[in-house]
């Protein structure tokens, strides 16, 4: 079975909780260094699980890291994964690859110079709910899939985050921030993107915070609030996508239509949900999970990434975040210019998940 494989995590937020909670128990998977600016939160998350608490620097050159978990903030993505690469490792990263197109290209093109492996999340598109929908389709239920729409509208981040300022400058949006996991569905679902056509705009130039100690402070938005966009799929389907902080919905995150009917499916930054089938003039069917890796969080995609066989990609590859990525990114391009922008990258469609009960994942090596 050889040795467990080592993982060196830097940057130890609130989302590595989650992480941690699938990788620590894992069989086949070491959890070999940590690394944080707070050092007494390093010492913690060592002590808890066995690891050393490192500087960053030492982690990454460390012999006992296979490959670096990369959870810092999207500024620093690229920073970290290069200096992983340029040391030998492999690296799986939070969304997005990289704060900019070009940044992630770069970190793309040195893991293929060094010869190592690039994951990026999200991974929640691994779980039942996306799988299912995309076995689903990939059998015929709907016929060839014609169009689909992807829908997230909330009222805004500051209603709840008492530090919102992020969201509403360059580099923040609703599309940028929450955009990953549905566009990553997308393509699980329909194939890779060959253009976009963007419009978007905003309802206001200053948000008001609700909570925590600066609760009725001001903050100032300088980006556009309200993006929707159209996306051409290579194999001829059409998504149209709308990712606002301007308004509140009913409807479904994303439904798939085709000749033989509509599937509705699940919020694609949840690893599971309910997919459900409307056939022309018959009743909504509620599907069975038929595909996916059951019981997942945060982290399945290192443990598939790690147990990719030679030659073959991770579901969770790099390329696929660097695709995403120029998709969103061309899109708001698109918007500010007023014309149908072509992309320029492209990703293979990763392979299914067979269904996969958390039993097998959880103790596969």
């Amino acid at each position: 079975m050889g040795d467990p494989h080592g993982i060196g995590i830097v940057g130890l937020g609130a989302i590595s909780g989650q992480y941690l909670a699938i990788l620590k128990d894992h069989p086949g998977i070491r959890i070999a260094a940590v690394a944080d600016l707070n050092e007494a939160r390093a010492a913690e998350i060592a002590d808890a699980t066995g690891a050393e608490a490192l500087g960053v620097d030492e982690l990454l050159t460390h012999s006992d890291v296979d490959t670096v978990l990369n959870l810092t903030i999207p500024a620093a993505h690229a920073d970290i994964a290069l200096r992983a690469i340029a040391a030998g490792k492999h690296v799986y990263g939070e969304k997005p690859l990289a704060a900019t197109f070009e940044d992630a290209g770069r970190v793309i093109d040195a893991a293929a110079a060094a010869g190592v492996t690039v994951g990026c999340a999200p991974d929640t598109v691994l779980g039942t709910g996306t799988q299912t929908a995309r076995d689903a389709i990939d059998r015929g239920d709907i016929g060839t899939p014609t169009f689909a729409t992807a829908t997230m509208i909330t009222p805004g981040h500051e209603r709840w985050h008492p530090n919102p300022d992020f969201y509403y400058t360059e580099g923040g949006g609703p599309l940028l921030d929450m955009g990953p996991y549905y566009v990553t569905a997308l393509v699980h679902l329909l194939g890779p993107v060959v253009a976009v056509t963007g419009a978007a705009n905003r309802s206001r130039d200053t948000r008001t915070i609700g909570s925590g100690p600066r609760a009725g402070e001001q903050v100032p938005v300088t980006i556009d609030t309200h993006v929707t966009g159209i996306l051409e799929h290579a194999g001829g389907a059409l998504s149209t996508i709308v990712m606002s902080f301007d308004g509140t919905t009913t409807a479904p995150p994303i439904e798939v239509h085709g000749p033989e009917g509509s599937l509705a499916v699940p919020d694609p930054n949840r690893f599971d949900g309910d997919v459900t089938l409307h056939p022309p003039g018959r009743e909504r069917l509620a599907l069975d999970a038929s595909a996916g890796y059951a019981d997942a969080g945060r982290g399945i995609g290192i443990i598939d990434m790690v147990q990719a066989g030679p030659g073959q990609a991770p579901r969770a590859n790099g390329a696929l975040a660097l695709h995403a990525l120029e998709v969103m990114t061309t899109l708001i391009r698109s918007a500010g210019l007023g014309r149908r922008l072509d992309i320029t990258t492209t990703v293979e469609r990763p392979n299914p998940v067979p269904l996969t009960t958390r039993n097998t994942w959880s103790e596969l090596h």
